[in-house]
């Protein structure tokens, strides 16, 4: 059985390694699922491992906000004390303080 514990958790900005783009974790998967074309389109050398945790952020870069699916080794944490504008943020958090959005609502 494989067991790992995020690293990020729900509400805590994050940015890119690689890529110019922060978000806001809102949902973490403990393994990759997503679908295989979305995999397969990653350059080969470029693919991460399907056994970490994967993260859904509201991201946000220059140019727009989305969603994006980012695997663990791919992020790291923003300390920049900034928040992220993305628009959905009202919809799932509250307050910003300390680098984390607090939840608007409660995990079982």
């Amino acid at each position: 059985m494989y067991s790992q514990r995020a690293k990020y958790h729900l509400g805590q900005v994050v940015r890119h390694r690689k890529h110019p783009f922060r978000g806001v974790v809102f949902d973490v998967d403990p393994t990759f699922n997503n679908s295989d074309e979305w995999y397969e389109a990653i350059p080969e050398d470029s693919r991460p491992s399907k056994e970490q945790p994967f993260y859904h952020l509201l991201a946000e870069n220059d140019q727009s906000f989305y969603v994006a699916y980012v695997s663990e080794q791919n992020l790291i944490a923003d300390y920049s004390g900034e928040p992220v504008d993305h628009p959905d943020i009202p919809d799932l958090f509250g307050a910003f303080n300390d680098g984390s959005y607090e939840l608007h609502f409660h995990m079982n």
